[in-house]
């Protein structure tokens, strides 16, 4: 009988990943029985002198007799112990042992010191092919394969010499009929007291049903009952298994990848259709996964591993992948197979997937740097519209990390003083002089630098940190403005606008904060504006609106920031509190944009006719008017041909710390 060699070694855990089915299992209650009926059948004697005879199998070893003492209690064998001298050499069970030894269900022989069996029960020949004195002489090893591997030979030899005490493996042999059978095998002395001199018995169980269950388990364990793919534990078995240094040294190209999907839609069919219908959808979308990686790994070495980790969520893994164009196209090809309905339940349903690709050296990276750069990817696939792939981008991730950073701290920031204010001068169009200044805030990051607004402004208002920062900003620029009226009082006062998000309202007490501040700084109200978003402003209602108005009752001007990019309902806006409109940007640059070979090309017209009406408007409702993004004379000359009155941008300043501001209260244009 031939077979495939293991080593001893310990007790399966099934639920341990990478534990493999020819790992050692051990067959409770087995081993002991069997060695206490041959240890009885070879060391006990009869009343009667031993005696030979043509039907023993060996001459019959000589035992030096004894009294016979009370009855023993009853052994494994039902049988009452007689403790007797054995002689130093026996050979075989005598009866009425070696008809429980012939009888017994568990394949058993004896072996010698020299690893020679001595005598097999009828069971150990029905499960090797023969009768059990065909095997007397022969090597036990070669029978059962105990000498495949060192480490099993080494052990099965100190056995055999008494320096150790019992040996069990599992081994897969070839029955004589032609199947295979797994086996545990057991070798242990025959007589623990004196091993050294004892023969040994090994036993073997048949455990094919054991294992083949085991096997089952497993896959029952591995697999998703839904859709029979590979489970969240085997992909994440396959990917660790994928990413160690012996799996791509030995050659390949030494990359991997892995698309990670997302069913679009999906939600919708478990809500109304229920999870039934949902269930089977995703078998469907099993079976076309299951294709597209059976195509892309067709003429290569292995197929790409499909499987469901959870929800509508699936992975496609590619080990020794060949770069992102190999990514790409399967990604492409999941979201072609995708595209055509499904027929679930007599509907036709149809879904599409958002798949974020990742592909990079298996070196240096580990299962869960991959999944979150998967992870992240997947999102910016459904950010920028769904039914798409997406590729890793690093540069993009380091901004996402950053951002995190940022939103980490920027709480804490607030409360460590890590904010200053510059201010961006205001002008007069028609005489030059100074009106006004925005507070513009300032990061002043330990890690990242100087950090304009854009960068941190839109994280406060998500996170709440807006609420205690607009409360410095409101409070640090209305304490300098006050302060420049007092250092310069021959001068018209100047006022300064400060930025206000829609949050601050809702979130705090924007009016009472206002008065508190005023009050403290004694700045009057009007030398106060308070800019709100276009978007912000006319969608305003209830408290935002009733705020806006005791703001503006108080004596605070409203300015609409970047006005004509937003709703632009002016049928609207004669019913807010506003006193100033900021005209956004991108009227201004269109005075004068470039011509494609860089030079200054001609006005455009539109952009000054809508500019002139929007001007108009408000000097018909009362209405300041601002222009921002002022960088050329040419452009400030036209604002004010138009009727502009306040003027902001490059060419009269940048932002300036609050020193540079008294050199510009006496300048002009």
């Amino acid at each position: 009988m031939s077979g495939t060699s293991e080593g001893p070694t310990p007790a399966t855990d099934l639920s341990r990943p990478g534990v493999t089915q020819s790992d050692v299992t051990v067959c409770p209650g087995t081993e002991p029985i069997a060695v206490a009926a041959a240890r009885q059948s070879v060391a006990t004697v009869p009343s009667a002198p031993p005696r030979g005879g043509p039907g023993d199998p060996l001459p019959t070893a000589a035992l030096t007799p004894m009294a016979e003492p009370a009855p023993a209690a009853v052994g494994f064998t039902g049988m009452a112990q007689r403790p007797l001298t054995a002689s130093p050499e026996p050979r075989f069970p005598e009866p009425p042992f070696r008809s429980a030894f012939s009888a017994a269900p568990l394949a058993m022989a004896v072996v010698d010191r020299d690893g020679l069996v001595v005598s097999a029960n009828d069971t150990f020949g029905a499960l090797f092919g023969g009768g059990p004195e065909e095997f007397a002489g022969q090597p036990a090893a070669d029978l059962v394969d105990l000498t495949s591997d060192a480490r099993t030979r080494h052990a099965y030899h100190k056995v055999l010499g008494g320096r150790q005490a019992r040996l069990r493996c599992a081994r897969r042999l070839k029955h004589p009929d032609g199947h295979c059978l797994w086996v545990q095998i057991t070798v242990a002395p025959l007589t623990p007291e004196s091993p050294e001199s004892a023969d040994v018995l090994l036993s073997v169980a048949d455990i094919s049903a054991r294992r083949e269950l085991q096997a089952r388990l497993r896959h029952l364990q591995n697999h998703d009952p839904v859709t029979r793919l590979p489970n969240r534990t085997l992909f994440f078995e396959r990917l660790s298994a994928a990413l160690e240094a012996e799996s791509y040294e030995g050659g390949g190209s030494g990359r991997i990848g892995l698309c990670y999907l997302d069913l679009d839609g999906f939600k919708a069919v478990n809500d109304t259709l229920g999870h039934r219908t949902g269930d089977r959808l995703l078998a469907a979308v099993a079976e076309r996964l299951t294709r597209c990686a059976d195509e892309a790994g067709h003429g290569r070495t292995s197929a790409p591993l499909v499987a469901r980790l959870g929800g509508d969520e699936f992975a496609l893994l590619v080990e020794d992948s060949t770069g992102t164009e190999q990514l790409a196209e399967l990604a492409e090809s999941v979201l072609t197979a995708l595209q055509a309905p499904f027929e679930i339940s007599g509907r036709r349903l149809s879904v599409s997937a958002s798949i974020g690709v990742v592909e990079r050296h298996a070196a240096g990276t580990s299962a869960t740097a991959l999944m979150q750069a998967a992870d992240t990817t997947l999102y910016w696939a459904k950010a920028d519209g769904k039914a798409r792939w997406t590729l890793f981008d690093p540069e993009r991730n380091a901004h996402r990390m950053t951002r995190q950073a940022l939103v980490s701290t920027l709480r804490a920031a607030v409360e460590r003083g890590e904010f200053t204010l510059e201010y961006q001068p205001l002008v007069g169009m028609d005489d030059g002089r100074l009106r006004g200044v925005e507070a513009l805030v300032r990061w002043l990051h330990p890690q990242f630098g100087t950090l304009t607004p854009n960068r941190f402004i839109a994280l406060a208002e998500e996170d709440g940190s807006i609420v205690p920062l607009g409360r410095w900003i409101l409070a640090t620029a209305c304490r300098q403005a006050r302060r420049w009226q007092l250092d310069h009082p021959d001068e018209p006062p100047i006022f300064v606008s400060v930025n206000v998000a829609v949050r601050q309202v809702w979130d705090s007490d924007l009016v009472a904060d206002v008065a508190e501040v005023l009050a403290e700084t004694g700045l009057a109200p009007h030398l106060l504006q308070l800019e709100l978003t276009e978007s912000a402003v006319m969608g305003s209602a209830g408290r935002p609106l009733q705020a806006l108005r005791a703001l503006s009752d108080m004596g605070v001007h409203i300015a609409i920031d970047d006005f004509g990019t937003g709703y632009s309902n002016l049928a609207y806006l004669s019913r807010l509190p506003v006193s100033a409109l900021k005209l956004d940007g991108s009227f201004v640059r269109g005075f004068q944009h470039e011509e494609r070979d860089g030079t200054a090309g001609r006005p455009s017209p539109a952009d000054e006719v809508i500019v002139e009406a929007m001007v108009q408007l408000a000097h018909r409702l009362g209405l300041t008017v601002t222009a921002e993004c002022v960088e050329t004379c040419d452009q400030a000359s036209r604002l004010r041909r138009i009727g502009c009155d306040t003027g902001q941008g490059w060419l009269y300043s940048r932002p300036v710390p609050p020193d540079r501001i008294s050199e510009l209260l006496e300048s002009r244009c």
